[in-house]
């Protein structure tokens, strides 16, 4: 798509009001991602917060993958309803941590998708081993 190009917006319209009102994202609900992995995301609080859990499908961990709690914060002042989020997920089954930061956006067919990067910790013993730690 060309700069220049704008996209439609995606907006939601009922036959009984004749304002159609730009779909917002929300967080609230469950997600899969292209890989197979899933999330549910619990109800956003007044403050921007959420939890909820996190199953992935994917590891580099030999142990048995277990659904994992997860605990975010959603950014309550943006104005296109598009909202930014972060969330930390604690492996249930491994020695480490992930933090996802990303944006909720409605495609232009009215999808909603989340759009994210992750970074994870994993544990090592010397500090010599630090490098390796962060993928």
């Amino acid at each position: 798509v060309p700069a220049s190009a704008a996209l439609p917006t995606a907006r939601l319209c009922c036959s009984i009001n004749t304002e159609c009102l730009p779909l917002q994202c929300v967080l609230t609900g469950k997600w899969v991602n292209d890989l197979g992995s899933n999330m549910t995301i619990g109800d956003v609080n007044g403050k921007g917060d959420f939890t909820g859990s996190y199953h992935t499908a994917v590891t580099a961990s030999k142990k048995k993958i277990l659904v994992s709690p997860l605990q975010g914060s959603q950014h309550l002042t943006n104005q296109d309803q598009q909202p930014t989020f972060g969330f930390t997920v604690n492996w249930n089954f491994s020695d480490s941590v992930t933090v996802f930061t990303g944006q909720c956006f409605v495609d232009e067919t009215g999808k909603e998708v989340l759009r994210t990067m992750w970074l994870l910790r994993s544990h090592v013993d010397n500090i010599t081993d630090d490098w390796k730690a962060t993928r």
